[in-house]
């Protein structure tokens, strides 16, 4: 699954279970579809950052298994990633969703 996130002034896809780790981490259910209004993004935006401060190294949910017949021991793994690197986007967007006053979305994409 991959979430997109939106606001009046941009969009972002993230793979959703590091998305919905990321927006829980703001203290939100992590409900898909959902949103932030413009009036909460700052204090979730405090909880993310704090949220990363004492989670932020560890690595994002991995994607859910593939199938059997999709599984090639001959392609690379990629190395995990930490939830504090997933999150650098998002939290640009957020700043910039509060800097102009608009509300934080995300649906499934």
């Amino acid at each position: 699954m991959l979430v997109k996130f939106s606001t009046r002034f941009g969009q972002l896809l993230l793979l959703g279970e590091s998305a919905v780790a990321l927006v829980k981490l703001g203290g939100h259910s992590g409900t898909v579809p959902s949103a932030v209004l413009a009036a909460d993004l700052p204090a979730f935006l405090q909880r993310l950052r704090a949220g990363l401060e004492a989670h932020g190294d560890e690595p994002s949910p991995p994607p859910p298994p593939r199938e059997p017949d999709q599984d090639d021991d001959d392609e690379p793994r990629e190395r995990p990633v930490s939830l504090r690197l997933r999150a650098v986007p998002l939290l640009d967007m957020i700043a910039t969703a509060i800097e102009q006053g608009s509300d934080l979305m995300w649906d499934r994409a």
